[in-house]
């Protein structure tokens, strides 16, 4: 099976590029798949940068190993669905998979940039491919004040009608049972399944309690920072949190959001310097996992949430306990794949500081949530996230390899009726038939009408090698002597 993933992908410093890696590499794992990811084109990332400040210029870094990848796409510009449905064509993929969110193609600043790449989709239906979209967030559930967006009413008119763009897919799936429900309700989807976001390794190692509090008790807070994921309540509590638990340190990872350029490290300049608080900016995949290993407790300082929480997720992957804001679509996430999570009132500092010290003053209650977590991780790994998703393109292949088959079989039924039903007219006769053509073949005498198509000698089924190449397609190669091997058996 050839599937094109459209997606962001590393060393591109924008949303969702962790996420579509993991996929990557889990397809590129099955000896039956052949993958072409279709990336976004690189340049320098001002919203990114790393430890010691300084920009991340991913087109200075070179392509993953392993991986076949086409940037013939670029972020915020109006050519974008145009080049992808290029692209396709040329590979005729049996699958086009995109990795989304609304903002996955422009910024808000450029809103028909943003709809004519989330329009691709549905021009690649349009254009014969089976389309599939993983949609992460659906506008109705963003808090648009806490992402900072203005002229609501005219963005939620633009991403209503992105929406139902986005539903001419052949499927989309949504990783949040409150998400299908709203696209089922108000859009009347037919095509929506409940996907699940899943954790990034392949086979889970337990947590090693003894890289915990040894000498530190970690608490990290990781994300594309500025919009509804911030810092400051986070920054508030944590002078709390170290009045009672003095080896506390404090651990701020991942990037800007693509547009705050230059909010977390206006956050680190506010913090006075005696407080242990390290700020690490964009982690590259190979140090999440000493990361993770070593933290006591993951913090999500979120204000609003757009979906499923891949940080919550790596918590999971590497048993670590959670607290959280208390947010509606996190405590569906929670409740729906059973994870260890306490909540905090949302913008609440203290409440906040509260719920840290409880987990980080008690080890009987941070091993009971790892474990529980550890657990909720081991059911959802990607390689079970993605044999499902391969299923289910399998599944939509043979049905549309069945139902080809059949339309074939209806159109041969027809055409024979229609032609038995002209041969065995009496009023028919092949030379009348033959008179009507300049083709010289007037002077043929003898023959007699037939009574069916049956008795014309060397009479050729025009749906015969149809019928037989399709029944190779769906059965491989059999004796085509063997009445089994018809499509009809």
């Amino acid at each position: 099976m050839r599937i094109c993933l459209v997606a962001t992908f590393p060393p591109s410093g924008r949303q969702l590029n962790e996420y579509a890696f993991h996929i990557a590499r889990e397809l590129k794992r099955n000896p039956d798949v052949e993958l072409i990811i279709l990336a976004d084109e690189l340049t320098d990332y001002d919203f990114a940068t790393d430890e010691n400040g300084n920009t991340i210029k991913a087109s200075e870094q070179p392509e993953l190993e392993g991986f076949n990848v086409v940037r013939c796409w670029k972020f915020g510009a109006l050519a974008t669905p145009v080049r992808l449905l290029n692209t396709i064509r040329k590979l005729k993929p049996d699958v086009v998979w995109y990795n989304l969110v609304f903002s996955s193609f422009a910024t808000p600043e450029r809103p028909f940039a943003a709809f004519a790449g989330l329009s691709a989709p549905a021009l690649t239906r349009a254009a014969g491919f089976y389309t599939h979209i993983t949609l992460h967030h659906i506008i109705e559930h963003v808090d648009f004040a806490a992402a900072g967006v203005r002229r609501e009413k005219i963005f939620r008119m633009g991403t209503d009608l992105a929406t139902r763009a986005l539903l001419k897919a052949n499927s989309v799936s949504v990783l949040l049972p409150g998400y299908r429900r709203t696209l089922i309700t108000k859009y009347s989807a037919q095509n929506v399944l409940l996907g699940t976001h899943g954790t990034f390794a392949s086979i889970p190692s337990p947590p090693d309690f003894s890289l915990r509090g040894n000498p530190d008790q970690r608490l990290l807070a990781i994300g594309h920072w500025g919009t509804y994921k911030r810092l400051e309540t986070l920054m508030q509590a944590f002078p709390s949190v170290l009045e009672k638990i003095p080896n506390a340190r404090l651990i701020i990872a991942g990037a800007n959001h693509h547009t705050k350029a230059g909010y977390w490290e206006s956050i680190q300049d506010a913090q006075p310097a005696r407080l242990p608080i390290e700020f690490r900016g964009y982690v590259a995949e190979d140090d999440i996992p000493d990361l993770f290993r070593s933290t006591s407790v993951l913090v999500l300082p979120y204000d609003s949430a757009t979906g499923s929480s891949g940080p919550a997720h790596q918590a999971c992957e590497y048993g670590i306990p959670i607290v959280c804001a208390d947010i509606g679509d996190l405590r569906g996430m929670a409740a729906d794949e059973d994870m260890a999570i306490r909540f905090y009132k949302i913008g609440d500092a203290n409440d906040l500081a509260g719920q840290l010290v409880t987990i980080l003053q008690s080890p009987i209650l941070q091993r009971h949530m790892a474990e529980h977590n550890f657990a909720a991780g081991v059911e959802m790994t990607m390689s079970s996230v993605v044999t499902n998703y391969l299923r289910w393109f399998e599944l939509n292949k043979c049905k549309r390899e069945i139902r080809d088959a059949g339309v074939l079989r209806e159109r041969r039924r027809l055409w024979l009726r229609s032609l038995r039903s002209r041969y065995a007219s009496p009023r028919w006769s092949l030379r009348t038939a033959l008179s009507q053509r300049s083709d010289g073949l007037e002077n043929l005498h003898g023959l007699e009408p037939a009574a069916n198509c049956a008795q014309i000698e060397d009479f050729v089924d025009p749906f015969a090698w149809i019928q037989s190449s399709s029944a190779k397609d769906l059965h491989g190669e059999r004796d085509q002597s063997d009445p089994s091997a018809e499509i009809d058996s």
